[in-house]
This record gives C-alpha cells, sequence and structure tokens, in this order.
C-alpha cells in the first residue's frame, strides 16, 4: 500500500516546498504537489514545523533540505538559525537532521555549495556571512568561516550599516558572491583549498557596484557565466554587470516599475526564462511580475508587467520548462500560477492557485522536468 500511494503521488505531479513566515495559522515548511502539464497546484500540507523558515535550498547531490530560520533570537543567544531535513522527494517528506545557529541575527538566504563542501548562509541584520562545512551525507558540522561586512549607504532608515541579503554560488564552485542591501555592494568570494579544506576568502576585486542608495537584494548569474544582474530592492531596480577576467562591470541599471506608477514599492526576487533571453523580478506593492527581454550584451529592456493576482509576492520561482512562474504572494496567503510562453518567455494569465499561510518562498524537487 505504501508503493502504491507513492506512486500515486508521482502520478499526480511534481513536489515543491514552500518556505513561510509564522504567522496566520503557518505550521512551517509546507509541500504541494505541481502538475507541469496543467500547472495546477493540489495536495497542500505542512511537512517540518519550524519558526519562521523562510528560505530554502536543496544539497547539489544529496536528498537535503536546507532553511534558515529568520529569527533574532535562538537558545536565548541574539541569533538565528537554520536546519537541515533529510527529504524524499516523490513524497515531500522531511526528516529533520539537526538545527544550528545561524551566527549572526535574522539570517534571510542560503545557498549550498555545487560540490558539496558547505552551506553559506546571510545574515541580515549585522551584514555577516557564515560558512558551515558539510559531511559525506549532507549533514551540517559547525561554523568555519565568519566574515563581517562593513559600510553603511545613503537610504536613512534601511542602509545605516551591511545587511547582507542573498547568497549565489556559480556552478563550477568557484565563486560565490553575496549582495548585500545596506552597501549596495555585490561582495565576491572565491574558494580555495588549504591545508585545513576548502575555505572561502574575500574577492575585493569581483566586487559588483550597484548605484548608491538602490539597496541590491538577490543576485543571479546566467548558466554562460559572462553576465549577471541585480535585483535592487529599494529602487526597484535591475543592474546588469559583466563578467571580465572575475570582475564585476556594471554595464545599466534598469527600472522594473510602470512610468506612470507612483505607489510605494520594493523589489524582491530575480529569476530567468530557461531560454536565457527573458529576465524576471517581482514588486511588492505594484504586486507584478516585471519582464525584460535581454539585449546581446545582457542589459535588459522592460517589456511589460503581470499582476501575481495577490499581494507582496516576496519571491516566485520558473518551472525549468520554461512553461509556468509561481508567484508567492505573502499577505494574501496564496500562491499563483502563471502561465508563460515557452518562446518568448512572456507572462500571460493564471491558470492555477493554492492557498499557504505566508508564503514566501518556493523550491522544486530535483525530480522536477
Amino acid at each position: 500500500m505504501a508503493a502504491l500511494a507513492v506512486a500515486l503521488l508521482e502520478a499526480r505531479g511534481d513536489t515543491i516546498w514552500i518556505g513561510t513566515c509564522s504567522r496566520r495559522g503557518s505550521e512551517g515548511i509546507y509541500a504541494a504537489r505541481f502538475d507541469p502539464s496543467s500547472g495546477a497546484l493540489t495536495d497542500v500540507r505542512p511537512v517540518a514545523p519550524a519558526t519562521n523558515p523562510s528560505f530554502l535550498a536543496l544539497h547539489p547531490t544529496r536528498p537535503v533540505l536546507y532553511a534558515v530560520h529568520e529569527i533574532g533570537r535562538h537558545q536565548g543567544h541574539p541569533t538565528g538559525a537554520f536546519a537541515a531535513y533529510r527529504c524524499d522527494p516523490p513524497s515531500g517528506r522531511l526528516e529533520p537532521l539537526g538545527v544550528q545557529s545561524s551566527e549572526g541575527p535574522v539570517p534571510c538566504h542560503l545557498a549550498a555549495d555545487p560540490l558539496g563542501r558547505a552551506v553559506v548562509v546571510a545574515n541580515y541584520v549585522d551584514g555577516s556571512v557564515v560558512v558551515f562545512p558539510l559531511d559525506a551525507d549532507g549533514r551540517l558540522g559547525p561554523p568555519a568561516q565568519r566574515f563581517q561586512h562593513e559600510g553603511r549607504g545613503l537610504h536613512e532608515r534601511r542602509q545605516t550599516g551591511p545587511h547582507a541579503h542573498g547568497v549565489t554560488p556559480d556552478p563550477l564552485g568557484r565563486f560565490v558572491w553575496v549582495p548585500d542591501l545596506g552597501i549596495d555592494r555585490v561582495v565576491a568570494y572565491r574558494w580555495i583549498e588549504t591545508p585545513e579544506g576548502p575555505r572561502l576568502e574575500r574577492c575585493p576585486d569581483g566586487d559588483g557596484v550597484a548605484p548608491a542608495g538602490s539597496g541590491p537584494r538577490h543576485f543571479l548569474l546566467h548558466p554562460g557565466g559572462r553576465r549577471a544582474w541585480s535585483v535592487n530592492e529599494l529602487t526597484s531596480s535591475v543592474t546588469a554587470f559583466a563578467r571580465d577576467n572575475g570582475r564585476l562591470v556594471p554595464l545599466a541599471t534598469v527600472g522594473a516599475l510602470p512610468a506612470d506608477f507612483a505607489g510605494a514599492n520594493t523589489a524582491a526576487e530575480i529569476a530567468l526564462h530557461p531560454n536565457g533571453r527573458v529576465l524576471y523580478t517581482s514588486n511588492r506593492g505594484h504586486d507584478s511580475i516585471a519582464w525584460f527581454r535581454l539585449r546581446d550584451d545582457g542589459v535588459p529592456e522592460l517589456a511589460g508587467h503581470a499582476p501575481t493576482g495577490g499581494r507582496t509576492p516576496r519571491h516566485f520561482a520558473v518551472a525549468s520548462a520554461g512553461r509556468f512562474l509561481l508567484a508567492a504572494n505573502q499577505e494574501t496567503d496564496n500562491i499563483v500560477v502563471l502561465e508563460l510562453d515557452p518562446v518568448t518567455g512572456e507572462p500571460g494569465a493564471p491558470v492555477g492557485e493554492a492557498r499557504v499561510p505566508v508564503p514566501v518562498c518556493i523550491l522544486f524537487s530535483p525530480l522536477a522536468p
């Protein structure tokens, strides 16, 4: 009977995991079934109780899922935490493997090294970056390194100090970039071999500088490796970079809002269509997905907007075949599936929706096509 149940779940679609904030009845991390042929979202259910598991990531080769706990105190100390889970992609089940202090308050993002060496965590409040080694099974070891960003920006309230907001490894496992909202910089690190094992080191020549007061939030590298982009939270914009001998050279910054929009807005997430020619960002306030056509040099040109069917799309994910985009609307407790033109990447009408309390991250199973 158990094998039959798993087979039925697999037939109904692919697993997605959903990170949430602990409000309005949220029970932690959720799983759901996503049908890649129709865009339907079904079978939403909690699979791991947790406090503010706001961002999720997967091990590159092992069935292990990692989640930050976006909190300011853990076990009586002024720090956040993050957890590891053994995951079963066909069923969506999660088995706890342990919780660690994040060594800094309010961790907001993390990523596993593509070679399986470590998980790197960004702590928002103090602008620190912490490296946690992984064993061969993907379990967390004690912290091996901690980097402290320094500086401030122009914004009187949001940029009084550093605020590390993302972790982006390159696919070959050579570099890691950390966009820092507080200092208008995409901070570069590189992996080196030491007698104690692989370690990160600062690589200042590889930093990318965003416009003053823009607040880079998340960073995206083109699969070809020569182009990159930051989504800038405070100015609702995208900065395009070229990679030149390891340096990030800013090319242009383009707004993500309609010219006639006069309300309050912050940008949140950034993603690329699988065709490599269309870029997306989310607007919280305008409550839309902005989409951009990319010129040959990687500079985006704003092409249009699609409503997300809810308020405050903090995160979204593009289904890997490029037919759908799933938008997590934080303040309306819903995930809305938008159809994408598989050739042009243009967003269309909603084709699916699921109710989830305070959704803030969507993670596809590694088994998804």
